[in-house]
């Protein structure tokens, strides 16, 4: 089934997990997935992450983080930009998330980013999704 936004459905999956207090979700696999994972278990918001490509279609299974008492270190994840409304960030405009105590991951021209990166290197580009 194709999706017209499969980034939102990604944290659309994740959120659902969260709720329902599951240790891992499956997520079918794109480059940009798998991108965003390697981002959160960079920056602590998920355990890890492994790729299954033995089925079809080729999933990305995700291992979520709990700390304490089934209490989830993804508190909210929200996609800004949208297939029918982009949002792009000039390098001194990147937006902080809960005055910098989340993450904003920014597709640019090296990659997907966090914007703390975007910042260092300079850079700007397309927001993709808030994580706090």
């Amino acid at each position: 089934m194709a999706h017209t936004d499969p980034i939102a459905d990604m944290l659309t999956r994740m959120k659902n997990a969260i709720m329902a207090e599951k240790r891992d979700v499956a997520i079918p696999l794109s480059n940009t997935k798998l991108e965003i994972a390697k981002l959160f278990r960079a920056e602590g918001y998920i355990a890890n992450f492994r790729v299954d490509k033995a089925q079809v279609p080729a999933q990305l299974f995700v291992e979520l983080k709990y700390s304490g008492k089934k209490q989830n270190v993804i508190e909210g994840l929200k996609r800004i930009s949208k297939p029918g409304r982009r949002v792009y960030a000039q390098a001194d405009a990147i937006p902080k998330v809960l005055d910098g105590l989340g993450l904003a991951l920014i597709s640019t021209s090296q990659g997907i980013v966090t914007g703390r990166e975007c910042q260092k290197r300079g850079i700007g580009g397309e927001v993709l999704l808030y994580v706090w």
